[in-house]
């Protein structure tokens, strides 16, 4: 009886101190949490607070007829107006299109459509996205619209451009008549002529005796490296660019 006691204490202990060990066994420690930055927006707003599609309209483009003979040139600026953004138009913009006269600024709609408005943030024409740099619309008074970027819209050759051409003023009365030649006359350039009878100092003094055509732009160059640009207004005239109140035309002969 006494040797059976002994046993059964012995036991008793061995289990008491096998539950005492489980318990106070280490557990595994939870690695320390490290903070997590905020996360970027995966496509954050532009600074200057217009949607993508509205500043891929920031810039310069073409507005013309469907026949691509009346053309003017847009600029969509971020200045803030009456119900849209700034626009700023070309001068000879309202004699090709008398619409174009009311328009000062623009905005794009809840549908995507392209808003040309006026001062007061009212539309005058609206255009549709065609495609990647091109806008479509229509009036009844002046037909089809086409408004594109410089780089869709089609650059004229110097085949296209070849012949004469009279320079005016701001008469719109030809002063002289310059010959585009299409034989070189250097490496990058192409002869030009000036006709016998030429009677403006301007041109004179400027004295081109070459052209070629540069990214859609005419470019005059005189004997001295001095350079005239030209931008295309409609299908048979160009206008010396930068503006200035004393205009230089150049019209299809």
């Amino acid at each position: 009886m006494r040797y059976g006691a002994i046993i059964a204490v012995a036991i008793a202990a061995s289990l008491c101190g096998g539950v005492s060990f489980a318990q106070n066994a280490p557990t595994d420690t939870p690695a320390p949490s490290v903070p997590t930055q905020n996360p970027q927006p995966q496509n954050p707003q532009p600074q200057n607070g217009l949607s993508d599609a509205a500043n891929a309209l920031v810039g310069t483009w073409e507005f013309s007829n469907a026949d691509h003979d009346k053309i003017c040139h847009f600029n969509f600026r971020t200045d803030a107006v009456t119900g849209g953004y700034r626009l700023d138009i070309d001068k000879n913009c309202p004699n090709l299109f008398p619409s174009t006269k009311d328009m000062a600024g623009w905005a794009i709609d809840n549908y995507g459509s392209l808003r040309l408005i006026d001062a007061r943030g009212n539309s005058v024409v609206e255009l549709t996205e065609v495609e990647s740099g091109m806008y479509d619309g229509f009036t009844p008074e002046e037909g089809r619209y086409i408004l594109q970027t410089a780089a869709a819209a089609p650059m004229r050759s110097t085949d296209d451009m070849a012949g004469d051409w009279a320079v005016a003023r701001a008469t719109g009365k030809p002063t002289c008549v310059l010959t585009l030649a299409k034989n070189p006359a250097g490496p990058d350039a192409l002869a030009l002529k000036i006709k016998p009878g030429c009677g403006d100092a301007l041109v004179t003094r400027f004295s081109p005796v070459a052209w070629r055509m540069d990214e859609g732009e005419l470019v005059l160059l005189s004997q001295r490296g001095e350079s005239w640009q030209f931008e295309e207004t409609d299908a048979n005239s160009w206008q010396r660019v930068p503006e200035s109140s004393d205009p230089v035309l150049l019209v299809r002969q």
